[in-house]
């Protein structure tokens, strides 16, 4: 099972990925885990991203993609995985599906939690409002100001991924402000009905022959182009009538030969003479 989350932050996103890592036996994937641990193993696409963001750059879409396709590579993904945070643009989508498309793979659903963007600021400003009373510390994402950012900031950049997974049919819309249980069933339900979506068919390869081969092996098409070798590459002609009894080969032969021979006196003695004028009959003799 392959999976996207979408969804703007604070739509719960983290606390289904958990529901499903639990219930399919697939792994979370982060971006900025995966790039960290890329940076932290010292593999070849994670010294390029260490280089770029030791620049201040943001790491392109390309580095991206490999460290994804590295990461599900490994033996803890072979059941899937669920990307939370990745893609965030539609360039990244492309890229993804490119890359998964090369491994024989493709997302099985893309599932979007539909939340109130208003809803989520009173929610995080009761919420902030709670931990205050209790002496709790607040975490930097605990900011109605931080959030009302995000929220724009996904509306300009993630949100146009809705469109684009729509139209592949792998967008699965949730409500994401229904409580966590109903929601957790709203997406297995949204994940059962994924199972049974068409794959894109694939350009046949020329050159293949489909059909099963017969008793001997061999294909019809195979047996038919070993004939066709045989005779030259020529289509086989009307099949030859048997020589009569009595008669040999040598002997048809000249009786052909004879036929064509006495049907060209013929023709000749028939012909016109050239002086233009017409053939005059022979004069019959008397005694």
């Amino acid at each position: 099972m392959r999976v996207v989350l979408l969804g703007p932050p604070g739509a719960g996103k983290g606390t289904q990925a958990q529901q499903l890592v639990a219930r399919y036996e697939i792994v979370q994937l982060s971006t900025g885990d995966m790039l960290r641990a890329a940076v932290a193993a010292g593999t070849p696409v994670g010294l390029k991203a260490k280089d770029i963001m030791a620049r201040g750059a943001l790491v392109p879409d390309d580095v991206v993609v490999q460290i994804v396709a590295d990461r599900i590579a490994q033996p803890d993904a072979r059941n899937g995985f669920i990307l939370d945070g990745f893609p965030r643009t539609v360039p990244q989508a492309e890229a993804l599906d490119r890359m998964l498309a090369k491994k024989g793979m493709r997302l099985d659903a893309v599932v979007e939690l539909k939340v109130d963007p208003d809803i989520l600021l009173r929610r995080i400003e009761n919420r902030v409002q709670q931990m205050k009373l209790r002496g709790e510390s607040l975490r930097p994402d605990d900011n109605p100001e931080v959030l009302k950012k995000r929220l724009e900031a996904y509306g300009e950049q993630t949100a146009p991924l809705v469109t684009y997974f729509a139209g592949k049919g792998a967008l699965r819309s949730v409500d994401g402000m229904a409580p966590i249980s109903e929601v957790t069933a709203a997406i297995a339900r949204s994940l059962a009905d994924a199972a049974f979506r068409p794959m894109p068919k694939r350009p046949s390869k020329p050159g293949k022959v489909a059909g099963k081969a017969d008793k001997g092996g061999k294909t019809g098409t195979k047996a038919a182009g070993k004939s066709a070798g045989k005779s030259g590459g020529k289509p086989a002609g009307k099949p030859k009538k048997p020589l009569q009894r009595g008669k040999s080969a040598s002997g048809a032969a000249r009786n052909k030969g004879g036929a064509a021979e006495r049907k060209a006196k013929v023709k000749t003695k028939a012909q016109p003479r050239k002086s233009g004028g017409k053939a005059k009959r022979p004069q019959r003799l008397t005694k």
